[in-house]
This record gives C-alpha cells, sequence and structure tokens, in this order.
C-alpha cells in the first residue's frame, strides 16, 4: 500500500465533520479499494497509537479522538456529569444487549413497567435510536443503541461490552439478574420478583 493512501485518508478524516466507515472513505477517494482502505486504515491507527491523539473505530466508522492519558489536559472546567437513574442505566444495559428490543419486551426482562420518560432520557443523551419497527401484532417500535454509546463508552463494537458476571459485580443487574440468568441458560428457577419493589419506574 502506497504512503499516498496513508495520507489520503489522514486528510479525509481530519476534514470529515463525522466518523467515517471505510467505505465512504473509499468513495470520498474516488472508489478507492476497499481493502487497501482497511489496509490504509490500520497503519495509520498503528501509527497514531503513541501520539496525542489517536485513530479508533467505533461501530464501523472511524474517526480522531484525544489520546485518553491526555483528555484531562484540555479540560478547562469541571464537566457536570449527568448520573443516570436506576431504571435508565438497566434499560440501556438490555438494549445494549438484545437489540432490536421493543419496550414490552425491556419491560419482560426487567420485570417492571417502564416509563417513557426513561427512553427519553436515552435518546437525548443520544445513546438509544428508534431503529424502526417488529413485524409482529401492533409492530411495536424497537430500540438499539447509536455509534455515539460506543463512543461514549470506549467500545469498538457490542462484542467489547462486558461481560453478565462484571457487569453484576458492578451491582447493575441486581433488579434483573433472574431474567438474565434466564437468558444466558443458567437454569434457575428464582422467581424473586416480590423483591423488586414497586412495579413502575419513579
Amino acid at each position: 500500500m502506497s504512503a499516498d493512501m496513508e495520507r489520503a485518508l489522514e486528510a479525509a478524516l481530519f476534514a470529515a465533520e463525522e466518523p467515517m466507515s471505510a467505505e465512504a472513505l473509499a468513495g470520498f477517494l474516488r472508489d478507492a479499494p476497499i481493502e487497501e482502505v482497511r489496509e490504509g486504515l490500520r497503519a495509520l491507527a498503528a501509527h497514531y497509537e503513541v501520539r496525542g491523539i489517536r485513530l479508533v473505530e467505533r461501530g464501523g466508522r472511524w474517526h480522531f479522538e484525544t489520546a485518553p492519558d491526555l483528555a484531562h489536559f484540555l479540560r478547562r472546567t469541571r464537566e457536570q456529569v449527568r448520573k443516570l437513574s436506576r431504571a435508565a442505566t438497566e434499560v440501556l444495559a438490555i438494549v445494549a444487549y438484545h437489540e432490536p428490543v421493543s419496550r414490552a419486551e425491556i419491560e419482560s426482562i426487567r420485570g417492571v413497567q417502564t416509563s417513557s420518560g426513561t427512553l427519553d432520557v436515552l435518546m437525548e443523551e443520544g445513546w438509544v435510536r428508534i431503529a424502526g419497527r417488529r413485524e409482529s401484532p401492533g409492530r411495536p417500535t424497537i430500540y438499539a443503541t447509536t455509534p455515539a454509546f460506543l463512543d461514549h463508552f470506549g467500545l469498538a463494537s457490542r462484542r467489547d461490552l462486558p461481560g453478565i458476571a462484571e457487569l453484576r459485580a458492578a451491582g447493575l443487574l441486581d433488579p434483573v439478574e433472574d431474567a438474565y440468568d434466564d437468558l444466558m441458560g443458567a437454569g434457575e428457577d428464582t422467581d424473586q420478583s416480590a423483591d423488586r419493589g414497586d412495579p413502575t419506574d419513579v
């Protein structure tokens, strides 16, 4: 692969207003061979691995971002962290692991009703999107995560999501532990619905 390809990819990504896929870059570079584009992206990522900025792939799209260990130098003011509610955290985890998923399916896994406000909060954050409608009676709306979700949590793809054991250790699965155990084939009959408290989000 020529150095010109790497330079062209570098220039295209630097000027791009949003992350670009390898296919989009190939088209932008006058239908360059897709394998050469992918090879060039990997070479550039390796080149920037030790630099102040990194070339990273999130959800199949590439962009430059500040090296994680240098981000604190660029913060002029302390960011106000918006903490998700327990309900929103649970719903986000369910969408991430089971997408595309409908609200009824989310409620079935959680064992409680999910308010529309919970999904609205996640969509306002840009982490969840409407992914269409299920081809079933009533054609319910289905939800999925976004590239912004992957980017925020530093994931290249959903394959990098933490395992169920890690989430449980972090205390994120307590209200839906039984449902996840069933889905993962644990085979334990531990109906603890009575311990889940109020059957609606507050």
